[in-house]
């Protein structure tokens, strides 16, 4: 799992960004949000999202990119999910251990590089192709900074639930309530930020027939 000066420094780096946001400026932050607000341009009220799936400009790079973000989610529901399993004592540790140690690396490992990807190759190439939409895209790179400190607190939990199933079962349990209660925050970070991004990437896509 990933973790170290790294994800240390990103946490320095978002703490001064944040720090010097106007006060206008702090509801832009993840934990703030409720949808795009009226000063970050986006085109989808000409692209609402119940139109997109029929679209014929949404294609399948697109589709896949989307696809990516609903495993994503259905990753961190089901890491929950046994989270709550085990705490209700309806699966054994073992299980849970071996299936944790699968899921948690799962999520962790892609969602670093999906976010990766898209800092560093596609969010250039929307920049590029309409720049009237970069203040959406910084706050989505800000998201990723926060995404990795919110990853580094699941995977510390998640590799401390994993030595203890080992080592002392009997503590198990109090660390396991600890890594649900992350779990739940980062499933509710991946809603808002998921759906954000979308919100303002695919009316985009579509818009200029990107990744045709």
């Amino acid at each position: 799992m990933h973790s170290g000066p790294a994800s240390r420094g990103a946490a320095l780096v978002l703490e001064r960004l944040y720090r010097h946001l106007p006060a206008m400026e702090q509801h832009l932050h993840i934990a703030e949000r409720t949808g795009w607000p009226d000063e970050i341009p986006t085109l989808s009220a000409g692209y609402p999202r119940e139109v997109w799936d029929a679209h014929p400009h949404l294609r399948k790079p697109t589709r896949n990119w989307m696809a990516a973000h609903a495993g994503f989610r259905r990753l961190a529901d089901v890491l929950r999910d046994d989270a709550e399993q085990f705490l209700d004592a309806k699966i054994a540790a073992d299980f849970y251990g071996a299936r944790l140690a699968r899921l948690a690396r799962m999520l962790t490992v892609n969602l670093h590089g999906h976010h990766t990807f898209e800092d560093r190759s596609f969010f250039p190439e929307i920049n590029a192709v309409d720049p009237r939409f970069g203040s959406g895209l910084e706050v989505l790179e800000a998201d990723h900074m926060e995404l990795d400190q919110t990853l580094d607190r699941f995977e510390r939990h998640a590799r401390r639930s994993l030595q203890l199933a080992e080592l002392d079962p009997g503590q198990l349990k109090d660390e396991v309530g600890a890594l649900h209660k992350v779990t739940e925050g980062l499933q509710g970070f991946l809603a808002r930020h998921l759906a954000d991004e979308e919100d303002l990437i695919v009316p985009i896509i579509l818009h200029h027939r990107m990744r045709g």
